[in-house]
This record gives C-alpha cells, structure tokens and sequence, in this order.
C-alpha cells in the first residue's frame, strides 16, 4: 500500500486574549489553499484536528475548546491605511466545518505582534522603543481594528505584568481599539428594537437584545430563563438538555435577527450569533477560586461560544457588552444599573474585564464610535505544523 507522505507549512502557535490559535502568512500556505474554498477549509481541519468524533482533537493544534479550536491567515493589506488583513476561521471541532462568518476578539490582540513579526508592518512605522500603531483590516466582518504593540529594542515586547482573568502569567498590554464595529449604514439592532420579545414556540417568550456591534449577539436576563448569573462552565456545560435549549433559542434570535432564513441554517452557523446571560452585579467565587466582589464590577454576564459556556469572555462579545452598556435601555445597560455609561467592567466565570464604548443617537439611530478594551498576547511556538499531503 503506497502511504501518502506529510507536508510542513510554516505556522505559528499564539495566545491572544484568553484564546490560542494557529497562524498563517498567506503566502506560506500551500498555492490551492491560498484562496478561499474546500482546499483551505480541509487543511485547516486537519491542521486543529477535526472533525474529531471524540470530542479531543488529540490528533491536531486544536485544544478541543471553542477557544482553543481557531486559526488566522493574514496579508498584506489590499486596504488603504491599513497594515494587514486579518482573517479568521472557528474550526467546529467534531464537525467538518469552519465557520468564517465572525471575528476573534481575543486573538486581535496578537495580530499586530504576528504581523510584526512576519515582515507584514513597514519598518518604518516600528518605533525602537515605545508603542507600534498596527492598523488591521478584519476581512471577515470588514471593519477596522488598531492594536497598540508594545515594542522594546525595535522588537515586540510580549513580557510585562498586565494580568488578564482567565490568563494564568501576566504579560505586556495590548489595548485593542475597534472601530466604528457598526457602520452608520448597518443596523445596530436588527429588528429595530432596544429590547425584544422573542418567542420560542413551546418553551417561552423572553425579553432580549440582539445587537450586531463586535459580533452579532443576543442577551437575555439571567432570572428569567432560570439562572443567577454566577455560573460558572460546569453548571451548564455538563447537561446536554441545557446546552440544547440554548442553542434552540440562539436559533430563534438568528432568525430573528435575519442571519438566517431557516432554523436548520444554524446547525452550520455555530460562531454567530453568540448568545449571553446578564444580570446585576453580585459577589461570586471565579473558576480560579478567586472572589469576585460586588463592588468591583457593574453586573456579571455569562456567555456561550461554539454551544459551550464560554470559560471567560469573546473579545467580541465583550465590544457588544461594552456597546450594549453604552445604550440606555438594553438588558445589558439596566443589569448595570441604566442610564449613559461609557465603560463597564463585568465580571464572568474566570474573573472580571472593563470594555468601554462611546456611543451616540444621531437621527433616531445609534451609532457606536468606537470600543476599546486591553489584552496580551505571546508567540507559544513557531515553525511548522505538518499534515498529510492528501489532507487537502
């Protein structure tokens, strides 16, 4: 039997925010996986190690988490004003999918560093010492996003001691600023309302915000669907019947929300909408044993990526809590206590995070300026990941 030999693709293994991913330079992968198509798609899968029928992902990168399931292919931007293109695919881990159809707000942190890295930033613009101003291009949703790479000796500083919940060794600050992650031309709420009621035929009606700004997301109140807003992953991610009425209703608020034009289109749409709890802040004990205090933060929200409760937060979900906050009226801004509010810091399983927006109604319509929140990133490993030859 004639065994098909392995291919080497130059990769890097990176943590950004709270998440880890592989990445790519374009011009590394192999030519037919340059392009988007069933190429790329197949080598991604089998770069992360899916679809994995045992749920490990043993045979890949991946970490067999939604926040350990991601990879990024970046460029030279094609965008002027812009440094580089940054694209970003969520590898589904048990099924031969990957979803292109949102961002990674935590793994934004380490572009500008990789981009760095890569040769895709003028020289000119690297300072010696100070702070490298990385103007990305994010392809999938096409907005912009500036991240501000702390840089020593002409190079990347990824040392320092920012701590960052959720991450367990501090590291040096990258404040990522999103920009305008709604365009006045979008609709911010889809069905055109704060707060909805959104109907799920034989289980309830709920009140909910479906907002798309950082990634569409739809928010609900905490105690009435049944929960404190404490939870922490094992609370929910250890009942299938739980996890499966969460997806019924993000379901629903994708369809609601005109992302989708029939429930089964879902099932292949799992990175978008996310779908989160909220409800006022109150004392709780984090996954590390540490204790969240009341007054450290302004409500707690719970939020669940890829149909797992995620262990800390999206970076994007976090820019739709922080807009959601800014707005007067929507679940997010009452759990807060209501009124104008230009940063929050809410707590979530692993700790607590300060995500602040500014926002503005002009002509009826809400229109989101920008969001700004800090993570770090650090380069885990680089070189090359090999797969088989056929895998593509």
């Amino acid at each position: 039997m004639k065994h098909t030999p392995q291919v080497k693709i130059p990769a890097t293994y990176i943590r950004g925010g709270t998440s880890k991913g592989v990445f790519f330079n374009l011009t590394d992968l192999p030519e037919r996986c340059q392009i988007p198509g069933e190429a790329r798609d197949n080598m991604l899968l089998r770069v992360i190690g899916s679809p994995d029928p045992y749920g490990k992902q043993t045979d890949g990168m991946g970490g067999a988490t939604s926040s350990t399931s991601k990879t990024v292919i970046l460029a030279k931007s094609e965008i002027p004003d812009h440094d580089v293109d940054y694209l970003f695919g969520q590898v589904a881990i048990d099924k031969a999918f990957v979803d292109w159809s949102g961002n990674c707000g935590n793994l934004t942190a380490a572009v500008g560093s990789f981009a760095i890295y890569s040769g895709l930033v003028d020289p000119s613009r690297i300072p010696e010492n100070g702070v490298c101003t990385v103007r990305i291009w994010q392809k999938n949703i096409e907005k912009t996003i500036i991240a501000q790479v702390p840089i020593t000796n002409g190079e990347v500083q990824e040392t320092g001691d920012f701590e960052l919940d959720g991450v367990t060794f501090p590291a040096a600050e990258v404040p990522v600023e999103f920009v305008a992650p709604v365009d006045p031309s979008e609709a911010m709420f889809p069905t055109g309302n704060i707060v909805d009621d959104l109907e799920i035929p034989s289980v309830g009606t709920f009140k909910a915000t479906m907002i798309n700004a950082g990634i569409p997301t739809i928010f609900l109140n905490a105690d009435e669907i049944g929960y404190q807003g404490t939870e922490l992953q094992d609370d929910i991610n250890n009942s299938d019947e739980k996890l499966a009425w969460f997806e019924n209703v993000r379901a629903h608020g994708a369809l609601k929300m005109g992302l989708i034009t029939d429930l089964e289109e879902a099932k292949a749409r799992q990175h978008t909408p996310k779908i989160a709890f909220v409800s006022p802040a109150s004392s709780y004990t984090a996954s590390s044993g540490k204790l969240i205090e009341q007054e450290a933060i302004d409500l707690n929200v719970r939020a669940l990526s890829m149909g797992k409760l995620h262990h800390a937060m999206m970076g994007t979900a976090a820019v739709a809590i922080g807009t959601a906050a800014a707005i007067p009226g929507t679940l997010v801004n009452l759990a807060a206590g209501g009124g104008d509010k230009s940063a929050v810091t809410f707590g979530h399983p692993s700790g607590t995070l300060k995500v602040g927006a500014q926002a503005s109604c002009e002509a009826g319509n809400w229109v989101v300026e920008k969001a700004i929140m800090s993570r770090s990133a650090r380069i885990l490993m680089e070189g090359f990941v090999r797969i088989p030859a056929d895998s593509f």
